[in-house]
């Protein structure tokens, strides 16, 4: 139990106190010229990523908890029990980050062709018109589910969402708003998630049995979200702000 409230509470300092965040930051690893081409860079503070939290956590609840003469075990106990963890998942996540990597970034290209996110939220749009509003939450979900990230799906989709919004007369607040639903709700689905989650529980190999179980709730949400704003524009009126 202590461990956990160590983790909580590192998480809300961290985001919270600007000078402790910025003691977790001072530690950064970053690579330069990835690839040998120029600008292309990247960085990340171990210390602050969710992860080397919970690795302080455990070290201190190890300190404040762990019996005597056995904390050396119990450390090697459980570096070679997450290892095995990591390894297993790592090795499936080795391939799906780049794939979704090449996803999100396929608008950069010599054709000046919208990137795939973007072709098949168009998709969306043109097929249903002034129905619009009930896909907006899957357009979302999308996102979520390429790119295993709320955050990274609204700032994909946001911008369309607000463009479409405006082009069809509708509220871009309540089309935002069902964008960041949907979003969240893909990460039910999310596939960094799934297999993340299946490494932590032992469930490797069996991420086909969860997607087909948590698609349910997924569609349920989103659908349930779409029907929601569809009232609100359509039968409430609602407008919002920027509405013409």
């Amino acid at each position: 139990m202590g461990a956990y409230l160590i983790v909580a509470a590192l998480l809300v300092c961290s985001r919270v106190f600007t000078e402790f965040k910025g003691l977790l930051t001072g530690l950064s690893i970053s690579f330069s010229n990835i690839l040998g081409e120029t600008g292309v860079s990247a960085s990340f503070a171990p210390l602050y990523l969710p992860g080397g939290l919970m690795v302080i956590a455990a070290l201190v609840a190890l300190i404040l908890q762990g019996q005597s003469g056995q904390k050396g075990q119990i450390v090697r106990n459980a570096f070679g029990e997450s290892t095995k963890t990591v390894i297993s998942a790592g090795f499936v996540l080795m391939f799906t980050v780049p794939m979704v990597r090449l996803f999100i970034n396929s608008g950069v290209n010599l054709s000046d062709l919208p990137s795939m996110p973007m072709a098949s939220a168009q998709m969306f749009a043109t097929w249903f018109g002034e129905a619009f509003p009930l896909v907006s939450p899957t357009i979302g979900a999308l996102g979520a589910f390429i790119a295993g990230s709320n955050t990274v799906s609204n700032m994909m989709f946001s911008q369309f969402q607000f463009e479409a919004a405006m082009s069809l007369g509708l509220s871009p607040a309540l089309i935002i708003a069902a964008q960041a639903v949907g979003a969240a709700a893909g990460n039910m689905i999310a596939i960094h998630n799934v297999v993340a989650a299946s490494a932590t529980v032992g469930l490797l190999g069996q991420e086909g049995a969860t997607l087909r179980r948590t698609i349910v709730p997924t569609l349920y949400y989103v659908l349930a979200s779409g029907a929601l704003v569809m009232t609100a524009l359509y039968v409430l009126n609602i407008a919002g702000p920027l509405s013409h």
